[in-house]
């Protein structure tokens, strides 16, 4: 067979590269095999055989197009897509930077100036850039919870593959998950820093729109968290320390993922991580949410830099749960302690790696190296203890993440400093709508009359407590606007104190609050809400009263139906029916129809009969806590003249201002608003102590009372009228005995007057 290797013969024909390549492996080199059937036999031995190669784009992975000549090492240190932007990213101001912009367009416009017009402006500019600087300083060292979280979402932070270019002397990048698919949000790689070997993995965001596109703004799928499981397993198995870079608004959450096993994905990593027998330091370089960012944080060490966010759910979606609306995102990013000083607090977080004023952005080199010495002297720490020490530290780490003790008594600095629990805001009703409740509710209660049924008395109380929240918030608003706050919650918390303590009320306490009520009560009338206070007020009142009446009516035809079961009960028992028959029988045969001619005998068993029942009755009553009073009746008086009723009535006067006078008096006064404020506190089941004092001071009060009266010289005045009475009236006049006099002064009439009003 004639040799075709030196031919000069092109081939005609769709013959490819591939197709050459192939053809080699057949002993036939450069010649396609379909091309060999075309070929004559009768061929010159000079026969040359050429194939033309298609253009096809030039892969450049893993060598870039253009690599950078300054690369420590050469190019091939860093095998990575990532590259260099080519363009500088656009500065980007957060809201709360604008005061810092303005101070900077000063600065411009002063130089522009300077350069414009030859003068000196330097002294101008020195200030101005003194005043930047301590705008800057004051500015980022008081940063409230929400504002890092803004900082930890700038668009021009450094990102995870930012940072390990500047602190590793190589790295390479490791790709897929071996099941399909290479997750661009998730990048994993072997990396050297300072000779040490360690495996890289982190949430790897875009620094533009392209990228973050490509990389789905660092929210991984299923198949980047099985690429990271796998990277694990790979440096467990080579004893590689890991380090993770935590920056992620939380795990892809779309249909696709959920149907790939999203949620499984993260749970085999949690799973995975707590039995890895290499050290392991995670970083939040940025954002962590949620699982996502957990799925590569069960670290042994957990660092955060000093703007990032470490959360459970992001500020906005908690404000959107809790508040109903996303604007009280700050508020929630307060409450929620995501920032890295509060994590450390907690004990979640193990230690802070400072950021440059302006944030990591303005530096990101020094920021790296900072980095660069944390991983370091965490993973020199690490590194001393053997492998049960470090599966136990790594465990420990997380179970002593929210753990409290029970009975442990509060530090009282602590429990001083304790913000107090937020009451809810409360919207106030309109009067037009309180206006048709309150008609509603009475209507209501007009058609349980005119049915004669008895009328539910939920919706009056459900409204009347709805009245008295408006009232207390109209009241409140008044406080407010006369500027009386401030002194009422003083007197709030003195009045706590003095509660706390089972304390009586001090008179000076008592004065201050007087004072307050009548400064209060002047200036409500010019309060901007008086009119709505007023009229709710009135609607308050109204309904109470009518609340108050059912209820009364309620309890009255309740003890009605029960004092007649106990009369009933009375009368029907066989002995009182014997004596009652018998009584019958003996009035009946003595042939009288009226009481006054009956026998002296019979009136004697009549009146025995009516007093024993009676006794009876007032037992049955005052067992169900009623006080009974026997009257006696009424003797007939005779007419006195003008001139002793005038001076009855004159000393009546004298007595009861000499009561006033002395209750008004300081002391007695004391003692009556001590007295009522027992009462207030006992309420209607007293224990034996409060009794005490009680009964106590009411005989103070009852001393005090006599003692002021006697020494006047009213009794005088009195026992004089009483005599004068006597004369006049003469021996049959109708004069109480004086055990009965009915201008006689009892101390305990005042007491009793009191406890009604307190």
């Amino acid at each position: 067979m004639a040799s075709i290797s030196h031919s000069p013969l092109a081939f005609a024909g769709t013959s490819t590269a591939s197709d050459l390549f192939r053809s080699s492996s057949n002993g036939v080199s450069g010649v396609p095999l379909r091309a060999l059937g075309k070929v004559r036999l009768g061929m010159r031995r000079n026969l040359v055989v050429a194939a033309k190669l298609r253009k096809v784009k030039k892969h450049e992975y893993p060598w870039p197009e253009d690599p950078d000549p300054n690369v420590k090492g050469g190019v091939l240190t860093h095998l990575s897509h990532f590259k260099p932007l080519k363009e500088k990213p656009k500065p980007v101001t957060l809201p709360f930077e604008k005061p810092l912009v303005d101070i900077e367009k000063k600065i411009i416009d002063v130089r522009k100036m300077a350069n414009e017009t030859g003068l000196d402006f330097s002294d101008q500019i020195i200030s101005l850039e003194n005043k930047y600087n301590q705008a800057l300083k004051d500015l980022y060292t008081n940063l409230t919870p929400i504002q890092r979280v803004n900082i930890a979402r700038h668009p021009n932070r450094p990102t995870f593959l930012d940072h390990v270019f500047s602190i590793t002397d190589k790295f390479v990048e490791l790709h897929g998950d071996r099941a399909g698919y290479d997750d661009p949000a998730i990048v994993t790689g072997i990396g050297t820093i300072d000779g040490r070997r360690y495996m890289f993995m982190g949430h790897q965001k875009g620094r533009n729109t392209k990228e973050n596109i490509m990389r789905n703004f660092g929210m991984p799928t299923p198949h980047g968290y099985r690429k990271a499981m796998r990277m694990m397993y790979y440096a467990d198995h080579h004893g590689f320390p890991i380090i993770t870079f935590i920056d992620t608004p939380g795990a892809y959450a779309d249909l696709k993922s959920e149907e790939l096993g999203q949620g499984e994905a993260i749970a085999h990593n949690l799973r995975t991580m707590f039995g890895l027998k290499v050290p392991i330091v995670s970083i939040v370089i940025g954002e962590g949410g949620s699982g996502g960012a957990l799925a590569i944080g069960c670290a042994n060490k957990l660092l955060m830099l000093e703007n990032a966010v470490f959360y459970v759910a992001s500020p906005e979606a908690c404000a959107a749960i809790l508040w109903k609306s996303s604007k009280a995102s700050p508020k929630a990013a307060e409450k929620l302690k995501i920032t890295a000083t509060e994590l450390c607090k907690l004990q979640i977080a193990d230690g802070i790696i400072p950021e440059p004023l302006g944030g990591a952005h303005a530096d990101p080199a020094w920021t790296s190296q900072q980095i660069k010495n944390a991983i370091n002297k965490e993973m020199d720490e690490l590194h001393k203890l053997d492998t049960e020490a470090l599966l136990k530290h790594r465990m420990m780490k997380f179970r002593k993440i929210g753990g409290f003790q029970e009975g442990i008594p509060i530090d009282p600095k602590k429990k001083k400093n304790m913000k107090p629990k937020e009451e809810p805001i409360h919207v106030k009703t309109p009067v037009a709508d309180l206006e048709g409740e309150v008609e509603k509710v009475k209507q209501q209660i007009l058609k349980a009359k005119e049915s004669s049924n008895e009328p539910s008395l939920v919706p009056l109380t459900e409204t009347i407590e709805k009245l008295r929240k408006e009232v207390d918030a109209e009241f409140s608003e008044a406080v407010k606007a006369l500027g009386l706050k401030e002194r009422f919650a003083t007197l709030r918390e003195e009045f706590a104190k003095v509660n706390a303590q089972n304390q009586l009320l001090h008179p000076a306490l008592k004065a201050k609050l007087d004072k307050l009520r009548e400064e209060f009560n002047k200036g409500l009338l010019t309060a901007p809400n008086y009119e709505d206070l007023k009229y709710k007020l009135d609607m308050l009142k109204e309904l109470s009263k009518a609340y108050d009446l059912a209820q009364s009516n309620k309890k009255a035809a309740k003890l009605k139906q029960e004092v007649n079961q106990k009369f009933s009960e009375i009368m029907d028992r066989e002995d009182v029916k014997e004596k009652v028959v018998a009584l019958r029988v003996e009035v009946e045969n003595s042939g009288v129809s009226k009481f006054d001619d009956l026998g002296d005998s019979l009136k004697e068993k009549i009146v025995e009969l009516k007093k024993e029942l009676e006794i009876e009755f007032i037992d049955v009553l005052k067992s169900l806590g009623l006080d009974v009073e026997l009257k006696a009746k009424k003797p007939v008086e005779q007419t006195l003249p003008s001139e002793i009723k005038n001076k009855i009535e004159d000393l009546n006067g004298e007595i009861n201002e000499r009561i006033e006078s002395v209750i008004n008096s300081t002391d007695l006064k004391d003692k009556i608003e001590l007295l009522k404020l027992e009462i207030a506190k006992a309420g209607k089941t007293p224990d034996s102590a409060a009794k005490t004092r009680i009964v106590a001071l009411e005989q103070q009060i009852k001393q005090s009372l006599a003692a002021a009266v006697e020494s006047s010289n009213l009794k005088e005045k009195h026992e004089k009228l009483k005599a004068e009475i006597s004369q006049t009236v003469g021996s049959n006049g109708s004069l109480k005995k004086d055990d009965e006099d009915p201008y006689s002064f009892d101390a305990s009439r005042a007491v009793g007057a009191n406890r009604t009003f307190g």
